[in-house]
């Protein structure tokens, strides 16, 4: 059993055939809410959804790309259709990319940026009017790249950026409507094998195993996500030196630029 209860509950996860998706479906269901995955590749969402029926059987996968419109409306038709109803939608799909800015191809910028802005759009914009009949909550998987440009890293930073713009947005504009948006700033997780991320020529390239000692679980993540929704807090921020990175970015931005300057090399290589 969970810490908090959900019963009932509709959550949607984009990109949770895998991964901190994955770790987050399984949380909502061991805490009682009925699960909606998602993902592009058919076996693997299947085989993640027959895991999650050991919990309980109100699990369906719905294969797309939400990266496309289409792949979007499809996500929450199929889920008003089996449901009838969303109460949370966790925008957690997206993809990382390497490399320097004078080295990259501009089509590395497209494809980061419909994958994990589009990739939260099309899925949000659908689920807007569903969401606030439940007066449910829409959350951002978001990174700590999304609070300071970091080397090598400048497509990703500027979508996890944008998601905190589209975040402040909605909490306005669904105020009224009761609607909880959530913001969580994740630091660098545990990744599964073969997990890939976009080199500087376009190309996928096959990121290194972490270890697990200096990086944060996909459970831990997971946990967050349900706390952050039980509470209806809008920021998260993950990791004592997250919460730091955060408040001088904001306060001592020079300290945070000198910081990464000094540890450029540290940091380009923590993130092969």
């Amino acid at each position: 059993m969970g810490k908090y209860r959900f019963d009932g509950k509709v959550a949607v996860i984009t990109g949770s055939s895998r991964g901190i998706g994955k770790a987050i479906a399984i949380e909502f269901a061991k805490n009682g809410a009925y699960i909606v995955l998602n993902g592009r590749n058919a076996d693997r969402l299947t085989e993640t959804e027959n895991e999650l029926k050991r919990i309980h059987l109100n699990v369906i996968g719905v294969c797309c790309d939400v990266s496309e419109k289409a792949g979007g409306q499809l996500l929450i038709g199929k889920t008003i259709q089996h449901f009838n109803k969303i109460d949370f939608l966790v925008n957690n799909v997206g993809i990382s990319m390497r490399g320097n800015v004078v080295d990259l191809n501009p089509d590395v910028f497209k494809s980061v940026f419909d994958s994990n802005v589009l990739g939260s759009v099309n899925a949000t914009i659908p689920s807007i009017k569903y969401i606030r009949e439940s007066k449910g909550s829409i959350v951002f998987i978001s990174s700590l790249a999304g609070i300071r440009g970091l080397p090598a890293l400048s497509a990703y930073s500027a979508s996890k950026m944008a998601m905190r713009a589209i975040a402040e947005s909605i909490r306005i504009e669904e105020a009224q409507n009761q609607i909880h948006v959530g913001l969580i700033y994740v630091g660098m997780t545990m990744i599964e094998f073969n997990k890939q991320s976009i080199a500087s020529d376009g190309t996928l390239v096959t990121l290194h195993s972490r270890n697990k000692n200096k990086v944060l679980s996909t459970e831990a993540v997971a946990k967050a996500v349900l706390k952050n929704i039980h509470k209806r807090d809008f920021i998260t921020v993950m990791t004592t030196m997250g919460k730091m990175f955060l408040v001088l970015q904001h306060l001592f931005a020079w300290i945070v630029e000198k910081i990464i300057l000094n540890n450029r090399d540290k940091i380009e290589e923590q993130m092969k």
